[in-house]
């Protein structure tokens, strides 16, 4: 009859005597730091999932709202645009000629590109200065907003062209009895539609650079 104890299977390792001994642990090198598997219980998984908080989504129905009333505030910068436009577009001297046409002076012409310089400038700043306010309204961020902002942003820079050229129309008003070769200061105008991505433009690369910016899944909507 055997009466010692089993002794658990293990590995042999060789001595610095020759000899031979049982090592019980399954690294041979006990300098080693490998890592073992480690198995994650049920209940540790589910604990886990419960402390991560879940991933925000987008906000649609509570920021719709908001963002049709973002559309009709911004759409009335369009006024103080054109108002404001209208006072620095210079106006064009030109002579009169036969049949009622007009032909500017030498370099008069090139006051057609001081207005769409002007207005786009104008509409650019207008844009990001939209934008920094938009960003303001910590409880509403998210896309929702941002689309109404831009859609705000067309309109007012369309409203802009129409009332910046009928106040200058108004400013520079055509003589009433002109003569043949009389000099008439023709009011200035926007020969393009391509300013009305100005606005637009600018806002999105203000709010995109601040929600890049910000570091909250989110983006702080909860911090308000």
């Amino acid at each position: 009859m055997v009466t010692g104890k089993f002794r658990k299977p293990g590995r042999w390792r060789r001595t610095r005597g020759g000899g031979r001994r049982v090592s019980d642990s399954p690294v041979d090198d006990p300098g080693t730091t490998r890592a073992l598997p480690e198995r994650v219980e049920p209940q540790e998984a589910a604990l886990l999932s419960a402390l991560t908080p879940p991933r925000p989504k987008v906000v649609v129905k509570a920021d719709l709202l908001p963002a049709i009333s973002a559309i009709s505030l911004i759409a009335l910068l369009g006024l103080p645009m054109g108002w404001l436009w209208s006072r620095l577009a210079p106006p064009q001297e030109s002579v009169l000629g036969r049949g009622g046409t007009v032909s500017p002076m030498l370099v008069e012409s090139y006051h057609e590109f001081d207005g769409i310089a002007i207005f786009t400038l104008l509409a650019f700043a207008a844009g990001l200065l939209t934008a920094a306010v938009l960003w303001r309204i910590r409880g509403r961020r998210g896309p929702v907003l941002l689309i109404g902002g831009v859609l705000g942003s067309l309109v007012a820079s369309w409203l802009g062209i129409q009332m910046g050229g009928s106040l200058a129309a108004g400013l520079y008003p055509m003589p009433s009895n002109p003569q043949l070769g009389d000099l008439i200061p023709v009011a200035p105008e926007v020969t393009t539609m391509w300013v009305l991505v100005a606005m637009p433009l600018a806002l999105s690369l203000g709010y995109g650079i601040a929600t890049s910016w910000n570091g909250f899944d989110d983006l702080g909507r909860r911090l308000r």
